[in-house]
């Protein structure tokens, strides 16, 4: 027990990192995820909706088809050689949101093409503008619909975090794993999976929660 107190503050101070890298990489990317999946879900022939929905699409088949430890890679040591200079915690913020926000877009795209178009139709004939038709008919079902798909977003968010250590920077797993080789046990890499397992929990129950908050959308 000794040993885990002695251990636990620089877990802690690692764990701070997880946490402060999961929440600005989450509030940072789930709004620029929505107003990313307006341009990717829209259907128009203007040629610049379709040139926004070009560039979009190649944005999203970039970041989601490359590894997120190759963009953290890229951000900080490559963007440095053209002048583009990061300190590794904004260089982490900068590829995670970026990472982040092409899944989320796409995710937010999905969920706003499966709602019916005749939606829409109802509203105006019921005289709502647009924005209450966004707001009070479109939106909640959208989150809804996306509900689960954001959840495992969130997750694997939290897990994700631990690539931070490529560039220095010490997360919770860094902290756990300098302790194991200084120390020659498992145990706090043992430590390490519970707290991730703490972290996962309470997000696995607050999603649950708001998918309760919505189930009356059915």
């Amino acid at each position: 027990m000794k040993y885990i107190m002695d251990i636990m503050p620089a877990l802690m101070s690692g764990a701070w990192t997880t946490i402060w890298v999961f929440a600005l990489t989450l509030v940072l990317s789930i709004p620029l995820g929505i107003v990313l999946s307006l341009g990717l879900a829209t259907t128009s022939k203007n040629p610049l909706a379709v040139a926004v929905r070009w560039v979009l699409n190649i944005y999203t088949w970039i970041f989601r088809g490359t590894p997120l430890l190759l963009q953290l890679i890229f951000v900080f040591y490559g963007l440095p050689t053209i002048g583009v200079v990061f300190d590794r915690g904004s260089a982490v913020i900068f590829a995670f949101v970026l990472n982040y926000a092409a899944y989320f877009a796409e995710i937010f795209r999905g969920g706003f093409q499966a709602v019916a178009r005749d939606q829409f139709e109802a509203a105006t004939v019921l005289n709502m503008t647009r924005w209450q038709t966004l707001r009070y008919v479109i939106i909640p079902q959208v989150v809804k619909i996306v509900m689960p798909s954001i959840g495992n977003e969130v997750i694997n968010l939290i897990k994700d975090s631990s690539l931070v250590y490529v560039i220095g920077l010490g997360d919770l797993l860094r902290a756990g794993n300098i302790a194991t080789a200084r120390d020659v046990t498992l145990v706090p890499l043992v430590l390490v999976g519970i707290i991730y397992l703490l972290m996962t929990f309470v997000l696995t129950m607050v999603q649950k929660q708001l998918e309760k908050r919505f189930a009356f959308y059915r």
